[in-house]
């Protein structure tokens, strides 16, 4: 296949960065019918290329194999997490914001991007509601508990989930890329706060009459819930019942269909066990995750081409990508490796992206993690850290810039949220390609 296959999925991303920019109203009535859209046009193209029944394998495969778990993993999480409520007066200075960023941050890897996200962003929102300037205080969020908080194991991030299932120890990235996640996120707090405070002093005194109402969390029932869906990300993974299921082509584990069965059992629980009132006091609507849901649909559609390109290595389009990423002796570019998989997942679903460069890597975890634990350091940081460059690198993104625009916060448009984002850090992607702390990533 050549690169005008790549073309549907390009217009998509295009339609999405924008859509809401130049025809805003009508982008969100339609933005389902115009990833469709793009997603039917993909597909005829591989009629063309190489029949019905070879399309329909395909499609089978992306809906069934990669998207389905995808989105009833965000579903539950985002069900579970819209349960929480925390109530109080919560006042937003720099030190309270920091302190959330930094909770969530930690957080990220234990509970996941996406579940931290979902359980702050609502108590964020509301602490700088009356502020003048709080597109910021979103904006680092989304790159800290959206992203680089999840770099220290797989329940983390999706793209480490991936890894972990092919075989990649469970504390492995906590081991090896623990330094770089602590620099990155530090540096991040810091930038963050001296935004914040120089924001801060120009906004007007804050009303502090009447008297502050105590932090309480309401809804502690859905704390256990997403603990359940941890330990259910984490038996599937361990489960190996040998049993599987052939849809032309696709084969669907046992364990796979039980934890997507369980996880919304447990989204179903949620909504019994959690009384009406949370949600509504949280603002908790359908529309993120529907919008998310959608998008995400024709994504994982109208990408079936362009990861087809890419798995076929030195004979498909994206040779040049493969010679970009090794010497010509065999040995990996790890620097190469970091650049390519971030940049990437910036505009691919990262977990595919993972996985791609996994396999271009080699694809045996006990090399990956020792003799090459350089290559794999690359790949898992370029994945998860650089999912925050654009709305669309890592599904909380999205999910978390939609939840603050329904509650009125004016986020930047896809190409102003990559114009700051980039800004703040690219210097830090070139930081930690030249720093002298192991992993190094060699040049060669």
């Amino acid at each position: 296949m050549r690169w005008p296959y790549a073309l549907p999925f390009a217009g998509l991303l295009l339609s999405i960065a924008l859509g809401p920019l130049f025809f805003a109203k009508f982008w969100h009535h339609h933005y389902g019918k115009i990833a469709a859209a793009w997603a039917l046009l993909a597909l005829a193209s591989l009629v063309f290329f190489a029949g019905g029944m070879a399309t329909l394998a395909a499609l089978v495969h992306a809906m069934l194999a990669e998207y389905l778990g995808f989105i009833v993993l965000l579903f539950s999480l985002y069900v579970v997490a819209g349960g929480i409520l925390i109530t109080g007066d919560i006042k937003a200075t720099p030190a309270t914001n920091v302190g959330i960023l930094a909770l969530g941050t930690f957080g990220a890897s234990v509970v996941g991007t996406t579940g931290a996200a979902m359980i702050l962003i609502r108590p964020l929102l509301r602490a700088n509601r009356l502020r003048r300037h709080n597109t910021h205080v979103v904006i680092f969020f989304i790159i800290l508990v959206a992203n680089v908080g999840g770099a220290l194991s797989p329940l983390g991030d999706p793209p480490l989930f991936v890894g972990f299932l092919h075989g990649v120890d469970f504390f492995w990235t906590t081991r090896t890329i623990w330094l770089q996640t602590v620099i990155v996120a530090g540096l991040l707090l810091a930038i963050f706060v001296t935004v914040d405070v120089w924001r801060f002093r120009s906004e007007p005194p804050p009303d502090d009459t009447g008297p502050a109402q105590p932090v309480r969390i309401r809804g502690l029932v859905n704390l256990l819930l997403i603990a359940a869906i941890v330990a259910s990300l984490l038996a599937s993974a361990m489960w190996k019942p040998g049993i599987a299921f052939d849809l032309l082509g696709t084969k669907l584990g046992l364990e796979d269909v039980g934890r997507n069965l369980v996880l919304l059992v447990i989204a179903a629980l949620s909504v019994w066990l959690t009384p009406d009132e949370h949600r509504q006091a949280n603002g908790f609507t359908w529309e993120p995750i529907r919008e998310v849901a959608k998008l995400f649909a024709g994504i994982f559609v109208a990408i079936i081409p362009v990861i087809a390109m890419l798995n076929a290595g030195h004979h498909g389009a994206f040779a040049w990508l493969l010679s970009a990423v090794t010497e010509p002796n065999g040995v990996p570019r790890e620097a190469a490796y970091f650049w390519f998989t971030g940049l990437m997942s910036a505009f691919l679903d990262n977990a595919p992206t993972y996985l791609l460069f996994f396999e271009l890597a080699g694809g045996d975890p006990q090399v990956l993690m020792h003799e090459l634990s350089g290559t794999l350091a690359s790949i898992s940081m370029g994945a998860v850290y650089m999912g925050a460059l654009t709305y669309i690198g890592n599904a909380p993104n999205f999910m978390v810039s939609s939840i603050a625009s329904e509650n009125g916060i004016e986020m930047p448009s896809f190409f102003g949220y990559l114009l700051r984002a980039g800004a703040v850090l690219i210097p830090l992607f070139l930081l930690l390609t030249f720093l002298p702390v192991a992993p190094i990533l060699q040049w060669h």
